[in-house]
């Protein structure tokens, strides 16, 4: 089944289609991204044996983006900070 989560864009810019990201510690492949949203596949059986098949629209999720999305995140945001101060 397919399930869209809506997130900040400043998450979003940490996502690429086939990336991955962590819903409730649950590493899953991103299907889409838009600038708000992203959407992964659950099959039954990650339904069944973790909590995600008890969640329910509107519940809040902890997202966990992949890591190295935040070095380069952080990595472009100092290269940007250290450009200007020039």
């Amino acid at each position: 089944a397919d399930y869209t989560f809506e997130v900040p864009e400043s998450l979003a810019a940490q996502m690429v289609e086939k990336g991955s990201v962590a819903v409730d510690g649950v590493s899953l492949t991103l299907v889409r991204v838009t600038a708000t949203t992203f959407q992964v596949m659950l099959i039954p059986h990650t339904l069944a044996v973790t909590t995600l098949g008890r969640r329910k629209v509107g519940d809040e999720v902890n997202i966990e983006t992949d890591v190295l999305a935040k070095y380069v995140a952080k990595m472009l945001a100092f290269a940007t900070s250290v450009g200007a101060s020039r």
